[in-house]
């Protein structure tokens, strides 16, 4: 049977913009600081940017990068670049400026748009960047214009507000870049589809349970899986998007209080950091907020300490590469039963597919063969579905072993219990075989968490003559704990078998990502340099 227009739709994220704004024309569709733009004006400022943008010869396939915190130019750079079938390339505001410069070059990016207390990140390359065509400053909290173009709010007033058809023939059409962190080698440009990025966003709308009267903060960078899809999805249901150019703990709770935010996504060192202001203590919150959680994996006692405050947590698991969250740990009616801690316990797993993706498994690295359902033999998270990335840009040899099998390899090991849920132990490159025995960092971390003097740890191997590694940890204490190694040791010791003890503890701040994940790899490689990693 044919498709055709009575029985196809192109599925586009896009339209979600299009379709709010005939729905809710005077609805609060974005809040930033004093300005409140309805869904109409919404729509009338992507038209624009999209008219600008065909007016300077940006067209179907081309890349247009934005180097921008979670501003509403933003924001609307998600519905004006794909609307005219261009790429979206979102860069990470907290790289180096030969990391952008690279990313730039390697997207072969024709539009720039930079923010200007960012601008300094890119400006020594301006020259170096002969494929850009011209560059846009975005003026949102200073007015220089420290390079070459025009200003976004005048290039937005000088633009037509015509409206325009949606430039999306074919649902695989590329409708962003976004670049990994680079942890093991230059950025990876992970390429998403409009099919994938619509779906996923519907997936978001259900997982976390939002409506119109819904009310989104951004505490999660847009350049970060597109805001896991949250761009796109938040517009979808009709909500409003409230953001946050600079993360603190004051501010996430003066917005939480003063617009009655309903959701909002964050890693569990954004989660630590709320619990680390003095205000926490008595921090009540007075109306339903749901927080989608995922980054490392969040330890039971952060979980249950924010929901303490009188949150709602949603644990989340994905990849840049799979738009963000591909599982979730689904609520089971019987969970009502459980006391605080054990119910925190069990939200601490990745849990199951999206409905939206479906397919999840954890299986054998050697056979692909998926693992026993018994809560204890370990392997490898592989998804497969709508929601997987195309592949990396310009990189059909890494997209290959990526999805070797027919599956999306994820690197995260794993085991799957009875009930089909899901729970990271390590990454294949975090576990520490020591003598032979396997030891969770993951596990080993969950319970250093729960010393009441810890802030935050990270557990790494480090080289040991006898066993070959043993586990080292880097812990952030509470500020004024006087805490001490023969604390953690015996702490450890009462509460997991004795030879997964840390051998050595270092207190320290830790290195972490823009979206606030523990850089362990950092921590590993310095251990491991100039010494050769031999285990059994």
């Amino acid at each position: 049977m044919n498709k055709s227009s009575v029985n196809y739709d192109v599925l586009t994220p896009v339209k979600f913009l299009v379709r709010s704004a005939e729905v809710y024309p005077q609805k609060t569709a974005v809040v930033h600081n004093d300005k409140r733009y309805s869904y109409a004006q919404f729509l009338d400022r992507v038209y624009r940017l999209a008219n600008g943008l065909r007016a300077r010869g940006i067209k179907k396939g081309d890349k247009v990068a934005f180097l921008c915190p979670n501003i509403p130019p933003m924001l609307e750079a998600h519905y004006a670049v794909p609307m005219i079938g261009a790429v979206l390339v979102s860069i990470n505001v907290r790289l180096a400026p030969g990391e952008i410069s690279y990313i730039v070059r390697h997207s072969d990016a024709k539009a720039v748009f930079v923010d200007n207390q960012l601008a300094a990140s890119i400006k020594p390359a301006v020259s170096e960047l002969t494929d850009v065509a011209f560059y846009v400053n975005i003026c949102d909290a200073t007015a220089d214009l420290p390079l070459a173009g025009p200003e976004y709010e005048d290039f937005l007033a000088k633009a037509s507000p015509a409206p325009m058809a949606i430039e999306v023939d074919d649902e695989y059409q590329p409708i962003t870049i976004n670049y990994t962190s680079g942890t093991t080698g230059l950025p990876k440009g992970v390429v998403y589809h409009h099919r994938g990025a619509y779906l996923n966003s519907l997936g978001e709308i259900q997982e976390a349970g939002m409506t119109c009267d819904s009310t989104y903060l951004w505490t999660l960078p847009m350049f970060h899986c597109n805001g896991w899809c949250f761009t796109w999805a938040v517009t979808a249901i009709g909500g409003t998007h409230v953001c946050l150019r600079q993360l603190s703990a004051p501010e996430i709770f003066r917005l939480i209080e003063g617009e009655k935010v309903s959701h909002m996504c964050a890693a569990p060192t954004i989660l630590i950091m709320m619990l680390s202001d003095p205000r926490a203590k008595e921090f009540k919150i007075d109306h339903l907020l749901t927080i989608l959680t995922a980054g490392a994996p969040p330890s039971p006692t952060v979980i249950e300490q924010i929901e303490g405050m009188g949150a709602n947590i949603v644990h989340v698991y994905g990849l840049t590469e799979v738009y963000g969250p591909h599982s979730v740990c689904a609520r089971q009616p019987s969970w009502g039963k459980l006391d605080k801690e054990e119910l925190a316990r069990i939200k601490a797993r990745q849990g199951v597919a999206y409905l939206t993706a479906l397919y999840l498994d954890v299986v054998d690295l050697a056979t692909m063969q998926p693992v026993l359902r018994d809560g204890k033999t370990m392997g490898e998270i592989v998804m497969r579905g709508n929601n997987v990335m195309l592949g990396y840009y310009k990189d059909e040899e890494t997209t290959a072993k990526a999805f070797r099998g027919g599956w999306f390899h994820s690197g995260d090991l794993a085991v799957i219990h009875a009930d089909g849920y899901i729970q990271i132990m390590d990454r294949d490159k975090d576990i520490i075989i020591s003598g032979g025995e396997n030891i969770s960092s993951v596990e080993l971390e969950n319970v250093i968490y729960r010393h009441p003097k810890v802030l935050e740890v990270a557990v790494v191997s480090t080289p040991d003559a006898k066993w070959g590694e043993v586990p080292k940890a880097f812990i952030t204490p509470k500020p004024g704990s006087n805490l001490t190694a023969e604390e953690i040791v015996e702490f450890c010791k009462q509460n997991l078998a004795r030879f997964k003890a840390p051998k050595d503890i270092v207190f320290c701040d830790l290195p972490k990502t823009a979206t606030g994940k523990i850089l362990k790899f950092k921590l590993r490689q310095k251990e491991w340099e100039g010494r050769d990693k031999k285990v059994n």
